[in-house]
């Protein structure tokens, strides 16, 4: 397995990061975790090299940490790294802040957790964390061991992330990154900003959600006629691999395949060439003509007050967009069927356009748009 070693960190990190958001489930049921599963993918990364294992607060409902305790603590504790993260926009005290904690290392069935991270600072979370002083709490934590590496992730600005590195002394930061954000989003620019501060830089999303793993046919074809042999999830994987400021690179598998694809390329990585580089970028301008709803299924838009399943309408609208360019008929049967595989308070059309998941949204998605015009065009195949 690929590792890197940075000054700050002091410690050799996997290339391969596991990121335990989108664990496998059963019943279409995101709280409950295939555990047998699970944990075999667990030790399989483990036997591979990957020493590095991201969970959350909020991911699978609470059930990730749960997880990662059960199946990383059956190991040595000395053979990985556990990386979880303070939901900032729960906390409305400090003691809040203080009782989460105390409650992820028991849920993680650990004494220490290796990379603990302010988790989605936005300008809003940010006063929050700097009224309540808890910076200053987790810097202490450093300093008694409880806490090895200090950082945050972050969705937001250039500008945003300038200010949160000038006023605070990080460890490691956790951003958004691939092919497809480096312009659109600017991970380009927050990409600089963080090497030129020797920050290590861990990634996010580098499939975009699995939406770069399993693209529009044209898009998927650039990719095949280059190297046939190649999966395309593992173009996405090397792209942001090949930065060198990159400490780890997560990916959020669900099915043993992803893990064995991942794993081949991080056990023979070699960085992209320049030839590479170009058929990476004619893969991205026929990406972007698809015009699918550039959401990455990380839901942090639930719960919607109104139980619109808000990720599942845009996989199942995105799915239609990319069918219809070759088999328009066949595009509108699965959209129909699929459709009627949602309860009705999860349909689009349930949408009151209340705004709140917009505020949630890490992507800035304008929510409520997407799903008038899912509910408008299921509404016009009835007419």
């Amino acid at each position: 397995m690929e590792k890197r070693l940075f000054k700050s960190i002091g410690q050799e990190i996997s290339l391969l990061g596991f990121g335990l958001m989108r664990l496998p489930i059963l019943n279409g049921n995101t709280e409950e975790i295939d555990y047998p599963l699970a944990q075999a993918m667990v030790d399989m990364a483990l036997e591979n090299g990957v020493n590095y294992f991201d969970t959350a607060w909020i991911y699978h409902k609470g059930q990730s940490e749960v997880l990662a305790g059960r199946a990383l603590s059956r190991h040595p504790r000395n053979k990985y790294n556990l990386a979880t993260k303070l939901p900032l926009w729960e906390v409305d005290s400090f003691e809040t802040a203080e009782n989460i904690f105390k409650t992820q290392l028991e849920k993680c069935r650990t004494d220490y957790i290796d990379f603990y991270l302010m988790h989605n600072i936005d300008q809003k979370s940010f006063r929050v964390m700097k009224d309540l002083g808890l910076y200053d709490y987790f810097l202490q934590k450093k300093k008694e061991g409880v806490v090895r590496h200090l950082g945050f992730s972050v969705h937001d600005s250039p500008s945003h992330l300038k200010a949160l590195t000038d006023q605070f002394d990080w460890d490691f930061a956790q951003i958004q990154l691939n092919y497809i954000d480096w312009d659109t989003l600017k991970a380009r620019e927050m990409y600089g900003l963080l090497e030129s501060k020797n920050i290590p830089v861990v990634i996010m999303e580098p499939l975009r959600g699995g939406s770069l793993a399993a693209p529009d046919a044209k898009t998927r074809d650039i990719f095949q006629k280059s190297a046939p042999d190649n999966s395309v999830a593992s173009w996405g994987i090397r792209y942001a691999a090949s930065l060198p400021g990159v400490m780890t690179v997560l990916s959020g598998m669900s099915k043993l395949d992803q893990l064995e694809d991942n794993l081949k390329v991080m056990n023979n990585f070699t960085p992209l060439s320049q030839e590479e580089r170009q058929v990476l970028e004619e893969a991205a301008k026929a990406y972007r003509a698809s015009h699918a709803i550039p959401c990455t299924s990380c839901r942090y838009c639930e719960d919607c007050p109104q139980g619109v399943d808000i990720p599942t309408n845009f996989a199942i609208y995105n799915q239609y967009k990319e069918m219809s360019i070759s088999d328009p008929v066949a595009a509108h049967l699965v959209f129909e069927n699929n459709q009627k595989s949602l309860l009705v308070p999860e349909r689009a059309d349930q949408c009151v356009a209340c705004g709140e998941c917009v505020s949630h949204c890490p992507q800035s998605i304008n929510v409520p748009v997407f799903l008038k015009e899912i509910a408008d065009f299921s509404a016009s195949l009835h007419q």
